[in-house]
């Protein structure tokens, strides 16, 4: 049977990610500051997907009024990755925010690599560009594939109103 039939996602403290050593080096894959990640894990809604009671993904939302929360963080395992689990996670994570009464959903990625197809996917829509963000706000560069970012792309996903 595929392995995709045993994920299961649940929220989860920012507590218990920080307890288990697989949780933080994925959250520092998604975002290569730590003070950040534990900066933003405080007061943050967290989730974790398992297959077979094993971490293979997570996320971590914070709230920023009632009706927006702010994607902060989302992670697969890389020997997981391009299976599914991502949009999985992501789409378990739009549901529940939507399902909360909140309309809207917002994130901060860089203007290019494969997360922007990601999130455009999911029906996340460009909004602004935010000017040398990881130039200032990250110690060392950020690099993928052989690129530096610079600037941070914002976008979001509206929710219909009922």
């Amino acid at each position: 049977m595929n392995d995709e039939y045993y994920l299961s996602i649940q929220a989860v403290t920012p507590e218990q990610l920080l307890m288990e050593q697989l949780s933080i080096t994925l959250l520092l894959e998604a975002d290569p500051s730590e003070d950040n990640v534990r900066a933003y894990l405080k007061n943050s809604r967290c989730y974790r997907a398992e297959i077979r009671q094993k971490t293979v993904g997570v996320c971590v939302l914070t709230k920023k009024s009632d009706d927006c929360f702010e994607l902060m963080n989302i992670a697969v395992a890389p020997g997981m990755q391009a299976q599914g689990i991502g949009t999985r996670l992501l789409n378990f994570v739009i549901s529940e925010v939507e399902a909360s009464g909140a309309h809207r959903i917002e994130l901060g990625t860089g203007t290019f690599g494969h997360q922007l197809g990601f999130y455009q996917k999911a029906g996340f829509r460009a909004e602004r560009v935010e000017r040398d963000f990881f130039l200032k706000n990250y110690d060392q560069p950020v690099f993928e594939n052989g690129i530096q970012h610079k600037d941070m792309l914002r976008l979001a996903i509206e929710f219909q109103s009922g």
